[in-house]
């Protein structure tokens, strides 16, 4: 994809997205951080049901490691993977606490010392909660700067990496939010909504015609 392709692809992105966020719900950063690690292989829809719940109850390192693993458990046990899930924030509250005063760090270094924290969520939070322009690449992001030409690699560590030398600057900040967005809602899986994608003419994807002709009923 060319320079002027991309900036006309996140300009239209951008305009098609104008409240570019994540739609994990939380209102500190140390919730962020929560409902980040409690994310994984789960859904958003799925945290936040839990979450609603959690929250009220205890929403500081101090209210969720007075809670244990146990009483964690309950309230999350409808999210894939719970029992890891309920160690590890127990865990990162309890390690917050004893190295940070209790405040989520705002360094990389710090925030993937932490159980259950790896370079995506780290990018997540540095985002989110701190804005900086990181690019957290999930299989949303992956697929499409892949699908598209936008920023092709075999892993999720080449394609960030591609991501932050290719974006334009001024989208930079919330590419991150852009591409997530734009794969969960038009550029799905398995049957891309071409017809409709508002970065078809930038788009590499070879088989975009297709898609976009079945969405038609032209085939």
């Amino acid at each position: 994809m060319s320079p002027a392709k991309r900036e006309e692809f996140f300009r239209r992105l951008a305009a098609a997205i104008p409240d570019p966020k994540s739609e994990l719900e939380h209102a500190t950063p140390f919730e962020l951080l929560v409902a980040v690690v409690l994310s994984a292989q789960a859904t958003d829809k799925g945290v936040n049901l839990a979450t609603r719940v959690l929250f009220p109850v205890a929403n500081t390192p101090a209210a969720i490691a007075a809670l244990g693993v146990v009483g964690l458990e309950k309230y999350i046990r409808t999210i894939g993977l719970y029992r890891g899930k309920a160690r590890n924030v127990v865990e990162l509250s309890r390690l917050l606490l004893e190295r940070h005063g209790g405040q989520v760090p705002r360094d990389r270094e710090a925030l993937e010392a932490l159980p259950g924290v790896g370079r995506k969520t780290a990018n997540v939070v540095l985002n989110v909660a701190f804005g900086e322009s990181t690019i957290a690449v999930d299989t949303h992001v992956f697929r499409v700067s892949n699908r598209t030409g936008l920023a092709p690699g075999k892993d999720p560590l080449e394609v960030e990496a591609k991501l932050m030398k290719v974006v334009p600057k001024a989208y930079l900040r919330h590419a991150h939010h852009y591409l997530i967005l734009h794969g969960r809602y038009t550029c799905v899986a398995k049957k891309p909504l071409c017809g409709t994608c508002p970065v078809y003419a930038q788009c590499g994807f070879p088989d975009r015609k297709r898609f976009a002709a079945a969405a038609r009923g032209d085939v």
